[in-house]
């Protein structure tokens, strides 16, 4: 059972402290207990399914936020192999908030390159919370240039309430930053998957998010702002985040249907920090899928095939 439990997950969390008394007691009295035992598990798949199966959209976003969740080097870990990481703009500084480099999946090279969030304090100091700083945008498209020239696909894995807002990233020009890495990204002749794993929030995330195919995991959220901002905006109080995740309409079924994504990748029952290795094997296969397909365009299909996808998005009116 993950630390952490959500308001939500209560009830199940409470049947398996059941379980872990029946299984006490029978092991120390010699009680049988195995048919009370298979009861309560019954009764525990039974629960998953019904409040998994119809989770509200600010509780997955409670889940794409869990702490216990598979962050990126997480996947690159189980996903990937021989990892080499590359640090440093040669602008300014590193950026331990995004992490890129080569790797190969299952034996082909590819570039990885995504945003990550620290587990404890002094993780999440030196992360910076997962939120990047301008050098770590031109970090990453020092490592795309690169990957062009090495003629091999790109991977983004992305996890960012956001861009950090700070001074100091003002002073460094975040909004260049990110606005240079969206119209470079569009030029890339190679093959770009972006995958959402829990956040991906506003330029933060599209900074490192254009790609010929937008993966998103069943319990990650993809959206302008954070629900808290948008309530904030809107009615002046964070106690209404609950509606402005509803009506900001992001979670993967939401944005499958609005044609913003292309793919939902599936979580294990529960979500992604139930189940780190089963998480990952879904990702890996969606990772592998897309790149396939993608690799049998040409470089000017491949630029193309990306254009048009964002050009399709949105209402247009004249």
């Amino acid at each position: 059972m993950a630390n952490t439990v959500l308001d939500f997950e209560r009830p199940i969390a409470e049947l398996e402290a059941k379980i872990a008394e029946f299984e006490s007691l029978g092991n120390s009295h010699s009680v049988d207990v195995d048919k009370e035992m298979v009861h309560l598990r019954n009764k525990i798949e039974e629960m998953k399914k019904t409040i998994y199966e119809s989770l509200t959209p600010w509780q997955r976003v409670q889940l794409a936020r869990h702490p216990d969740r598979p962050y990126l080097m997480d996947y690159i870990n189980r996903v990937f192999t021989d990892f080499l990481e590359f640090h440093g703009d040669r602008r300014f500084s590193e950026d331990p908030a995004i992490v890129g480099g080569f790797a190969k999946l299952d034996g082909k090279p590819v570039l990885v390159i995504g945003t990550q969030k620290g587990r404890n304090i002094k993780e999440n100091v030196f992360r910076n919370f997962g939120c990047p700083h301008p050098e770590g945008y031109r970090k990453a498209l020092r490592l795309m240039q690169l990957a062009e020239k090495a003629k091999i696909p790109i991977i983004t894995l992305i996890d960012t309430p956001g861009a950090f807002p700070g001074i100091a990233s003002e002073e460094r020009h975040i909004g260049e930053a990110i606005a240079v890495n969206l119209r470079e990204m569009f030029e890339f002749p190679v093959p770009i998957v972006a995958a959402v794993i829990g956040e991906g929030g506003s330029g933060g995330a599209l900074g490192i998010g254009v790609g010929n195919k937008i993966l998103l995991l069943e319990n990650a959220y993809y959206s302008v702002i954070t629900p808290e901002g948008c309530a904030a905006i809107l009615w002046k109080d964070r106690a209404f985040s609950a509606k402005a995740a509803e009506s900001l309409r992001l979670t993967a079924k939401d944005l499958k249907e609005l044609g913003i994504i292309d793919e939902i990748v599936r979580e294990p029952l529960g979500g992604a920090h139930k189940d780190f290795d089963a998480a990952a094997e879904f990702l890996k296969k969606a990772l592998k899928k897309n790149i396939t397909d993608l690799e049998k365009l040409s470089p000017q299909e491949i630029k193309e095939n990306r254009y048009q996808k964002y050009r399709k998005m949105g209402v247009f009116t004249e």
